[in-house]
């Protein structure tokens, strides 16, 4: 039969519960902890650097210093720029709103018509073929109509303007319009002598134009360039140009020349 086996105490390694005087157990006391205002000293062969706060997060590692001050130079130009383009959106915004809003005024309150010009007469001078010379120098004596159809609105023709009749890509005569002031609701006849000064034609020009002549049947153009002034109640626009296109066919190259038809039409450049 196998041995039995009794258990054995062990003697334990803790202090066992004392009793004082009135016969109270009391239990063994407890190691000390250290004191949270005493740190631990670490063990020998350690070290320990201690960093302020403030610094770990304001100074960075000395291989990122040139990346953290270009960076930080950056931001102060990207927000100005920004700064500067919002801005000039705005003033540009608002100038385009009180433009809209002044011209809408201007336009309910004059209601402003295109003036209409058309050319009324024309007598041509100096037009001979028949000379020894090869060059010709003719003369345009030009009525042009200008209409002013405006209730409200004035307008000064000033200095510098230009008339051109032309043929066949050939300038032929050049003159200029007097200065006036046109006033609102008015007609005005004015008219301009041009003058050409040794024109060379070639025998093909010439010869169609005699053609034509026999058809009693010459086109031309006679091309206007005027610079104005719009007068708008008290105010004075800016100077602004006018051109004037007009296709003209005439009956003959003669001073009693008729028109046979016409047509003109302008544009206005405002700068």
């Amino acid at each position: 039969m196998a041995d039995r086996v009794h258990p054995v105490d062990i003697p334990s390694t803790s202090n066992p519960p004392s009793s004082n005087n009135s016969g109270e157990v009391v239990s063994p006391k407890q190691p000390p902890y250290p004191s949270p205002a005493k740190p631990v000293p670490p063990p020998p062969g350690t070290y320990v650097v201690q960093v302020p706060k403030d610094q770990i997060y304001k100074y960075p590692p000395p291989e990122n210093s040139r990346r953290y001050e270009s960076l930080t130079k950056r931001k102060p130009q990207r927000s100005c720029c920004c700064r500067c383009l919002c801005f000039t959106l705005i003033v540009f915004l608002v100038s385009v709103i009180v433009l809209g809003v002044t011209a809408g005024v201007l336009y309910a309150v004059y209601r402003p018509e295109s003036p209409k010009y058309t050319i009324s007469s024309i007598a041509i001078k100096n037009f001979n073929f028949t000379s020894a010379t090869s060059t010709i120098s003719p003369g345009f004596d030009i009525a042009v109509r200008a209409e002013n159809p405006n209730d409200k609105i004035g307008i000064y023709y000033m200095k510098g303007s230009s008339v051109t009749v032309v043929y066949s890509g050939v300038d032929l005569s050049t003159g200029v319009l007097p200065a006036f002031f046109q006033p609102a609701n008015n007609v005005t006849v004015f008219k301009t002598a041009l003058k050409g000064s040794k024109v060379m034609l070639g025998s093909a020009v010439k010869s169609t134009l005699m053609n034509e002549q026999r058809k009693r049947k010459v086109p031309f153009r006679v091309n206007i360039k005027a610079p104005v002034k719009i007068k708008i109640g008290a105010v004075k626009t800016w100077e602004i140009t006018v051109k004037v296109n007009c296709g003209v066919t005439v009956d003959a190259l003669t001073v009693k020349s008729k028109l046979v038809s016409k047509d003109c039409d302008y544009s206005v450049r405002l700068w």
